[in-house]
């Protein structure tokens, strides 16, 4: 069975097309975020931008294999906004993202039909408009062995495509590295029948 080792997610910031239905205006943002933090940061920073806009609705989904998600209808009637929002952040399959979708009002009503069709074009804007890109799901190791064995243990990460985030080399050498998940059990099996060194994950 392969394992799923990579994710898709946007790579800047990026606001989408205008959208407009009888007077109200839709205008929608996408984010990359990677915790909660950011998304009220951005929250912030876009109410005051559009200060004069009547509703701020939006969705995001943080994590890579274990994600959650926040639907939020900002004062719009119930599931008419946020999830409307979700829904496309599911559709363009991506994570680590929040988008917004901001309303000016117009004076007319449009209904939750009219609404759910508004806010769900205005996100599906948004992420048209954003670059996706795809990234890898890493795992962490650390490695601990002997100046002596620098060379081989080199040469198997550099076979592997493993990465070397961080490292110490003294008399005894310490290496942190990453490793695509669905190589890392090759990797770990490899130096854990390595003599000399000792591979413990992160």
């Amino acid at each position: 069975m392969e394992i799923k080792d990579t994710y898709k997610t946007i790579a800047k910031a990026c606001e989408g097309e205008l959208f407009k239905d009888r007077n109200s205006k839709f205008l929608g943002f996408a984010f990359p975020v990677v915790n909660e933090e950011q998304v009220k940061q951005h929250l912030e920073d876009l109410k005051k931008e559009h200060y004069a806009a009547r509703h701020w609705c939006y969705a995001y989904q943080i994590g890579i294999e274990d994600t959650q998600y926040r639907a939020n209808d900002d004062g719009e009637p119930n599931n008419s906004a946020g999830m409307p929002i979700y829904g496309q952040i599911q559709s363009f399959e991506v994570t680590n993202v929040l988008v917004v979708v901001i309303r000016y009002y117009g004076g007319v009503k449009l209904g939750v039909g009219g609404l759910i069709n508004a806010y769900k074009t205005g996100a599906q804007f948004a992420l048209e408009s954003a670059r996706i890109i795809k990234k890898t799901i890493d795992k962490q190791f650390e490695l601990k062995f002997e100046y002596k064995n620098m060379s081989k243990v080199m040469r198997l990460l550099k076979e592997n495509e493993a990465e070397i985030i961080n490292q110490k080399l003294e008399l005894n050498c310490l290496l942190e590295i990453s490793v695509r998940k669905g190589n890392a059990q090759n990797v770990f099996g490899l130096f854990e029948n390595f003599f000399g060194v000792k591979i413990t994950e992160l």
